[in-house]
């Protein structure tokens, strides 16, 4: 069973061959995408690890794919580097320090690609996974499910050791107080 997939969305099948190419052995599979819709579809579809995306590409752009990624929670945690031969087309919409993504200039070598997805990964990290308030349909649905029920299941153990903790330290404060207490006796 494969642990990684890795979506490359480039109109180039040299590039989506040469970072299949350059990419070590691994646990993981890599998906391939020739157009942007067809790579925003495939996103949604196969929930990749890594998402490697072309900024300038047929149907849906590269920038429209990012600016949906960015819209939905579930997919912004997902890791993100942006290629393009021309920096600047980028750098026009979206300014630097680039923080939710990696980005790599092509031509690439190996070791740029791997230094790009580690970046990429780091910066995913560092993002909180966004909770979004339940949507109408969401609340009317009987059971929850999915992405909802799991974040509202997180919170809710979330909840459950901050009070295990607030149960401790009050504890822990009584049986300070109870020694200050007896020492000014």
């Amino acid at each position: 069973m494969v642990a990684h997939k890795i979506l490359v969305i480039d109109d180039s099948k040299v590039i989506r061959m040469r970072v299949k190419d350059m990419l070590p052995d691994g646990n993981f599979e890599v998906i391939e995408a020739k157009n942007g819709l067809e790579g925003f579809n495939l996103i949604n579809t196969e929930q990749p690890n890594l998402i490697m995306l072309d900024f300038l590409l047929p149907k849906m752009s590269g920038w429209e794919v990012y600016q949906e990624i960015q819209k939905r929670p579930d997919l912004k945690v997902i890791p993100l580097v942006l290629m393009s031969g021309r920096k600047e087309e980028v750098t026009e919409k979206l300014t630097e320090p680039f923080e939710l993504f990696s980005f790599i200039e092509k031509p690439f070598d190996q070791k740029q690609l791997i230094d790009a997805i580690k970046d990429a990964m780091a910066k995913a990290r560092k993002h909180p996974k966004v909770v979004s308030a339940p949507s109408a349909d969401a609340a009317a649905e009987p059971s929850g499910g999915g992405v909802a029920s799991a974040d509202v299941q997180a919170l809710q153990k979330r909840v459950e050791s901050l009070e295990n903790e607030i149960e401790t330290l009050k504890k822990q404060m009584g049986q300070l107080v109870s020694f200050i207490k007896q020492k000014l006796k």
